[in-house]
């Protein structure tokens, strides 16, 4: 089984429609609501929407505002949609393993609404029987292994036989939490460098090699 995060592995869910100006965008529906001092000076300024989110979780768990705020990410998300940008491969990758019999999920911290919004527009939702995203519990993000639990235990699968595939610290810890063995996929430089000193060993830069061994192995099998 291999669980995919979604914004990164899969596309660029902010390609055309940037994360932090989402990220200000929350911020400032939040001083809307008379609620800026909610937030500390770097939580004003980040160019992550989900540490926004966060940031009022703590603080707000469970109430109306979160509730709000996170229909409004959504929202974002959706709105994103049209314009986020294919990983280079993931698409053939995707359809590989999903011809060959490999059980795939997402397991992301986006909207499940906008994962299938997504892959209803590549073509690619009869690949994903499983779609875990964001849950109105929200101390269950990644780095919380929750989401690789329920793909786990909807499919049967163990934990050393499926592989997770994401590009950031959260995915590996969740991953590690899980059991899981863990594929880095980092688009640049920078991306690679984090998730290094998080831990990672297995890092590639595209995934066209991991196409490649798919694809070899098929027509190793299909030969024999």
């Amino acid at each position: 089984m291999v669980l995919w995060d979604f914004d990164g592995p899969v596309c660029r869910l902010f390609a055309g429609h940037t994360a932090r100006r989402v990220a200000r965008e929350l911020v400032e529906w939040l001083a809307e609501q008379g609620l800026r001092g909610l937030l500390e000076d770097g939580e004003r300024e980040t160019a992550d929407p989900h540490i926004v989110l966060r940031a009022v979780d703590r603080r707000h768990p469970g109430s109306d505002l979160l509730d709000e705020l996170e229909e409004l990410l959504t929202r974002h998300e959706l709105r994103a949609v049209p314009s986020a940008m294919p990983t280079a491969y993931a698409d053939p990758l995707i359809r590989t393993w999903s011809a060959v019999g490999v059980q795939l999920a997402v397991t992301t911290n986006n909207s499940a609404r906008g994962v299938r919004a997504y892959l209803d527009g590549r073509g690619l939702t009869a690949c994903f029987p499983h779609i875990y995203g964001r849950t109105a519990d929200l101390s269950l993000l990644k780095p919380h292994p929750h989401c690789l639990h329920r793909a786990l235990n909807a499919t049967g699968a163990a934990p050393e036989d499926a592989l997770m595939i994401g590009d950031t610290a959260t995915d590996l810890q969740a991953a590690r939490t899980a059991g899981v063995p863990f594929l880095g996929y980092a688009r640049n430089v920078r991306k690679e460098k984090l998730l290094r000193e998080a831990g990672a060993t297995t890092i590639v830069s595209t995934l066209k090699p991991v196409l490649d061994a798919v694809r070899g192995r098929d027509r190793a099998a299909g030969a024999s």
